[in-house]
C-alpha cells in the first residue's frame, strides 16, 4: 500500500476462536476492510502470537489489554509502519479489569500520533438507587471510561442511536449511528437449506436465534409453548449458543411439546443460516425491544426469514416506519404469540414481509454500509 494511506488496527476484547457477537462483528469488520483493499491488523486477547488470517493480521496476547500489557502493546503498535489508525470496538466488559479497565482507557486517549476510531456497541452501565455498592462502583467507573475514549476519538460510532445520549454534546458532533449487520452468510444455496430442512420432521417451523439470555427465556418459552401445541404439526428450531440447554429446561417443565423442539448449539455460520432459512417464521422477543445493535434479528432480516418481534426502550424509530419485521408493542407474551399465529395463517403475508425485509436490511444495515461509513464513501447514517 501507498505510505500515505493508514493501516487499519481493529482493538477488540474478543476475536475468534472467542466466541461472542463482539468477535463476529470484529471479523466481519475486518475481513470486509481487507477486501476494499485495505491493510487490516487485529489486537486481542488470545494464546500469544502473531498470524495471518485470511489476509487480516491478528496479533494475540492473553493480557492484551490488562495495565501490564500496556507498555508491550504500544511497543508492537509502534512497530507497524504508521499513519495507523486505531478501531476500538469498544464494550466495557470485554476490555477486562471487570468492566472498570480505566488505565486501557486512558492508554487509548494518549495515543495522539494515530488516528483514533471507536464502535461503541455498549457505553455504561446503567446507575441505581437500589443497586449495591460495587455497582456504583462500576457505573462510575464505565462513565470515566466512556468520557476519556469519546473525548478522545476523532471519529465515533454508535450501534443504537441511545447510546449517543452518553456522550458530550462537543462528542456527539463526530458520531455517526452505524447499525450492527448480520454475522452470518447473506446468502445460503438451496441445496444447503434442502439438506437442513431433511433433519427436521414435516410441518412448519418456528424458530428462534440467540443466546438464550435469562431475560429472554421466558417470555420465548411462553410464545413457542403456546404455539406448539395451538397446533401438533407444528416444529420449533432453536439456534445458537445455549439452545440446548434451553431446551432441556423447557423439556423438564412442558413435557408435551418435548418432542416437537430441535436445538442446534454452536453451529457454523454457514449451516445456522441454512437452519435460519428452514423457519417459517422467526420469534425473537428482547426485553429491551428491537433494535440495531441485535444481530439475531438482523440476522433474520438479511436471509429474508420473517420475524416476529417487539418494541422497548432501545427500540428506534425506524421499525415502525419501515416495519421491516411484525412488530408488537411491548413485552407481553400474548401480543407475539398473536402476531406469530397471524403470520402462520397468512403465507402473502410472509412472503411479502420477506421481501421487505431483504430490501429494507440491503438499503440500511448490510455490512456494505458499514464498510462505505468506515471508508468515508457515503455520508449520513442508517435512516
Amino acid at each position: 500500500m501507498p505510505a500515505s494511506l493508514p493501516t487499519w488496527h481493529l482493538l477488540s476484547g474478543e476475536y475468534p476462536p472467542i466466541a461472542g457477537g463482539v468477535a463476529d462483528y470484529t471479523r466481519l469488520i475486518a475481513g470486509a476492510l481487507v477486501k476494499a483493499g485495505e491493510q487490516v491488523h487485529v489486537w486481542a486477547p488470545g494464546p500469544a502470537g502473531v498470524v495471518t488470517e485470511d489476509g487480516v493480521t491478528v496479533h494475540r496476547a492473553p493480557g492484551r489489554f490488562s495495565p501490564g500489557d500496556l507498555r508491550t502493546l504500544s511497543r508492537e503498535l509502534d512497530a507497524c509502519p504508521g499513519p495507523r489508525r486505531l478501531l476500538l470496538q469498544y464494550v466495557p466488559h470485554a476490555l477486562g479489569l471487570k468492566a472498570m479497565n480505566v488505565p486501557f482507557c486512558a492508554w487509548f486517549a494518549a495515543r495522539r500520533k494515530d488516528e483514533r476510531q471507536v464502535m461503541f456497541h455498549e457505553v455504561v452501565y446503567p446507575w441505581s438507587l437500589q443497586a449495591p455498592w460495587r455497582h456504583h462502583v462500576l457505573a462510575a467507573a464505565t462513565r470515566v471510561m466512556l468520557r476519556l475514549v469519546a473525548e478522545s476519538a476523532d471519529r465515533s460510532f454508535v450501534s443504537i442511536p441511545t447510546w449517543a445520549d452518553h456522550l458530550s454534546a462537543r462528542a456527539r458532533q463526530r458520531t455517526e449511528w452505524r447499525p450492527v449487520p448480520s454475522n452470518l452468510p447473506t446468502e445460503v444455496s438451496t441445496v444447503e437449506v434442502l439438506r437442513a430442512r431433511a433433519t427436521l420432521p414435516e410441518g412448519p417451523v418456528v424458530g428462534h436465534f440467540g443466546t438464550y439470555g435469562s431475560a429472554i427465556v421466558g417470555p420465548l418459552e411462553s410464545v413457542l409453548v403456546s404455539v406448539l401445541r395451538a397446533d401438533p404439526r407444528r416444529q420449533g428450531l432453536l439456534l445458537g449458543r445455549g439452545s440446548r440447554a434451553f431446551l432441556e429446561a423447557v423439556a423438564r417443565q412442558r413435557p408435551d411439546v418435548a418432542a416437537r423442539l430441535h436445538a442446534r448449539d454452536a453451529l457454523a455460520p454457514g449451516e445456522a443460516a441454512a437452519y435460519l432459512r428452514v423457519c417459517d417464521v422467526l420469534v425473537q422477543p428482547y426485553p429491551d425491544g428491537v433494535s440495531t445493535r441485535r444481530g439475531s434479528a438482523m440476522a433474520g432480516l438479511a436471509l429474508g426469514v420473517p420475524v416476529i418481534t417487539n418494541t422497548g426502550h432501545l427500540t428506534e424509530p425506524l421499525w415502525r416506519e419501515l416495519l421491516p419485521v411484525a412488530l408488537v408493542e411491548g413485552t407481553t407474551p400474548s401480543a407475539l404469540v398473536e402476531a406469530t399465529e397471524h403470520l402462520l395463517a397468512q403465507e402473502d403475508a410472509r412472503r411479502a414481509l420477506r421481501e421487505h425485509a431483504v430490501h429494507v436490511y440491503r438499503e440500511h444495515f448490510a455490512l456494505e454500509r458499514t464498510v462505505e461509513a468506515l471508508l468515508g464513501r457515503r455520508a449520513g447514517g442508517a435512516s
